[in-house]
């Protein structure tokens, strides 16, 4: 099974639901987090504000930090190799990095059809 590790930028929370400005991008990452784990994903997050030593002590993480700023996390490792960087994946590349059938995304609420062509 891969790994997959999420370097995070400074957040307060990792589910985007803090604070007065919900991250709509990170509760969608978060709920396909959940959805991968769930399907025997191995993921691991490091958050920049409160693992700072992970993204020291990770020779790849620290490279990437040095030549192009925390400004360009989050950054994505499967397997210690970049997957991505800039943005968080969608739940079609995390499936595809874990070997996994991808679920269909959690329906949307409201709506006569729950998200579907009528």
């Amino acid at each position: 099974m891969k790994t997959i590790q999420i370097f995070d930028p400074a957040l307060c929370c990792s589910t985007g639901v803090c604070g007065v400005d919900v991250d709509q991008a990170l509760v969608s990452f978060s709920a396909d987090v959940d959805w991968a784990r769930q399907n025997g994903a191995r993921i691991e997050r490091f958050n920049l504000a409160q693992q700072p030593m992970a993204f020291a002590e990770n020779s790849t993480v620290k490279s990437f930090l040095e030549r192009s700023g925390q400004e360009a996390l989050p950054l994505i490792l499967v397997d210690g190799e970049v997957a991505l960087a800039g943005r968080y994946p969608n739940r079609a590349e995390l499936a595809r990095w874990f070997g996994a059938a991808e679920a269909p995304p959690a329906a949307k609420q409201g709506g006569c059809c729950g998200g579907k062509s009528c």
